[in-house]
């Protein structure tokens, strides 16, 4: 089987422009994977969360909110892991 120059050249502009792709996806190094992938987590003073318990506990008992809410509070702690 013979291979014209052609064909090579063909072979490696894909391979070159794939790895390009690629490698254009990269947003940080692999050092700072960890801050590149970790949302932050905002912080919230002890007087804001009294306050959101008592709107919490002024909502109807089975409330979509409080769901939702709970929710959040998985979110936050996988978070504040991610961190670590």
């Amino acid at each position: 089987m013979i291979f014209n120059a052609g064909c090579w050249r063909r072979l490696l502009a894909v391979l070159v422009i794939a790895t390009s792709w690629l490698t254009g996806c990269v947003t940080a190094s692999s050092e700072d994977d960890r801050l590149a992938t970790c949302p932050p987590v905002v912080e919230y003073t002890h007087e804001f969360q009294a306050r959101v318990a008592e709107e919490l506990a002024l909502l109807p008992h089975g409330s979509v909110i409080g769901e939702m809410l709970s929710d959040y509070a998985v979110m936050r702690d996988q978070a504040r892991v991610c961190r670590l």
